[in-house]
């Protein structure tokens, strides 16, 4: 039986996500959620801190400490779009990785290196692409926040971070997961 994205069907969708039913040969049916991407950012300083964001966040119930970082495509209409076109998304994370620096944090990154692409799992298609920055210069203009945005910029040591973790203040798990596995090793 035919398994690939002809034989799925789409039994929700919303603005940024759907729900997506596969057959599977036994007739069982297997659901997922699919959203578009997403883009973090590790942006290291000279003297090796990470910029991190304290962000108000619905879901969190309050301020998390988080990656600067946000959608590759602002609605599902879009991401199936930019599929459509042949774009690479990779170049269209890194793209949107650019954009939200300079939104998040008023700084213009250059040389953005991606670490990882990282999965949510099985049953939620929901990739975040994570970006290592160490060339930036502050612009004039600061942070350029959207409507309904609460973000302030602050620089932790790798021990400040390994702290934050410790004491549940980041609460975005795969970006902890970079973190501690493949970013704070290295610094």
């Amino acid at each position: 039986m035919d398994t690939s994205a002809e034989a799925e069907t789409i039994a929700f969708s919303g603005k940024i996500g759907e729900i997506i039913h596969t057959p599977q040969p036994d007739g069982r049916v297997f659901e997922r959620y699919r959203r578009p991407p997403g883009t973090r950012l590790v942006i290291v300083s000279p003297d090796g801190k990470v910029l991190i964001t304290r962000e108000h966040r619905q879901e969190a119930g309050g301020f998390d400490l988080r990656l600067p970082g946000g959608k590759v495509c602002d609605t599902l209409a879009a991401y199936h779009q930019l599929l459509r076109s042949g774009h690479s998304v990779e170049a269209a994370a890194r793209e949107a990785a650019m954009k939200e620096a300079l939104e998040e944090t008023g700084l213009t990154i250059a040389e953005p290196e991606l670490i990882t692409r990282a999965t949510a799992g099985a049953t939620v298609e929901w990739d975040l692409y994570y970006y290592l920055v160490k060339h930036y210069e502050v612009s004039g203009a600061g942070q350029q926040l959207e409507a309904g945005e609460d973000i302030s910029v602050t620089w932790l040591t790798p021990a400040e971070v390994r702290s934050a973790v410790a004491q549940g203040q980041m609460q975005e798990w795969r970006s902890v997961g970079v973190l501690l596995g493949l970013v704070l090793p290295q610094l």
